[in-house]
């Protein structure tokens, strides 16, 4: 294994000196059959997006010597939980420096493994990804670059790439390698399992931002509302960490058990629930839904009942 993640990072070395140029064809770097995120692979993922509707980007066309995208520092007050993770402070920095911070705030670091820039590179953290990983990141970062996408609010475009990701991954996982292959079995599941997470992510945002309500209004102490957060918090591990199977390509918890993390999470689950009865309700076919969302996003109203209201709109 060792030996084999060398050789990787001799490629990766050795593609990025070459300098692939701006805008150009996809260069196909020979790789270790073991590698998922070979440029000819990422190719055909991108190809694929297109015949599920999606624009091409210049994403994930080379790769970097890069071991991150980026390296962020999310952090709030211990007392306060924004809705989304636009409301956290946040700085880049590196990991010991965010975590110097937990005495006064909750943290969250977050290296990230890739960026919906537009010219994303494959970092080495994507680049060594497994392939459920991969397919996934690919499709979701993607679509943030889709015109219509970016019109759409922060939280609602998180929520709709995470899931075009989930079922272009699965999609394209079952037509590469076919449905008895492990990768698709592994990844067909992984969009219901994140509605379950989404669930639970959300039933307990609200526990905890009715909790600091109530210490707003004077009802409890700054000890007993501590204690009380620490009761939530334990009680959301336990829930999200019950989800079985385990799922492949995210985290089943927030990654930051405090209100750091939990913002964070926010963000992708809060219109998880309706987009995915969209996509039920169009009668589980990716392609429809991608166009859907893709004249659904630009008019996205301020509050949305179902998915049924999503559709009169247009």
């Amino acid at each position: 294994m060792q030996k084999m993640r060398r050789y990787l990072w001799i490629l990766l070395v050795a593609a990025a000196v070459s300098g692939c140029a701006h805008k150009t064809a996809p260069q196909v770097t020979p790789l270790p059959p073991s590698a998922a995120a070979s440029v000819e692979t990422i190719s055909e993922l991108k190809a694929f997006e297109g015949v599920l509707g999606g624009q091409q980007t210049e994403n994930f066309l080379r790769y970097s010597t890069r071991a991150m995208a980026d390296e962020r520092c999310y952090f709030t007050g211990k007392l306060e939980l924004p809705k989304f993770y636009s409301g956290l402070r946040l700085v880049r920095e590196e990991q010991s420096r965010c975590a110097a911070r937990s005495d006064q705030f909750d943290v969250f670091f977050y290296p990230i493994q890739a960026v919906a820039s537009g010219e994303e590179t494959i970092t080495v953290a994507l680049a060594e990804a497994p392939a459920e990983r991969v397919f996934v990141v690919v499709p979701h970062e993607d679509f943030h670059n889709q015109l219509e996408t970016r019109k759409a609010p922060t939280e609602v475009a998180e929520a709709a790439a995470t899931l075009v990701g989930f079922l272009t991954a699965s999609d394209f996982a079952r037509q590469r390698f076919g449905e008895k292959s492990t990768t698709f079995r592994l990844l067909e599941r992984d969009a219901d399992l994140f509605l379950r997470k989404s669930f639970i992510v959300n039933s307990y945002f609200e526990k905890v931002s009715d909790l600091y309500k109530s210490f707003s209004a004077g009802a409890l102490t700054q000890e007993e509302t501590l204690e009380k957060k620490k009761e939530l918090f334990a009680e959301l591990e336990q829930s999200c960490s019950a989800i079985m199977p385990d799922p492949v390509s995210f985290n089943k918890c927030p990654a930051a058990m405090n209100n750091a993390g939990l913002a964070f999470d926010q963000t992708y689950t809060r219109n998880y629930p309706i987009l995915h009865d969209l996509y039920i309700s169009l009668g589980k076919d990716t392609t429809t839904l991608v166009t859907t969302l893709k004249r659904l996003l630009p008019k996205w109203p301020a509050s949305a009942a179902g998915a049924e209201d999503l559709k009169k709109m247009e």
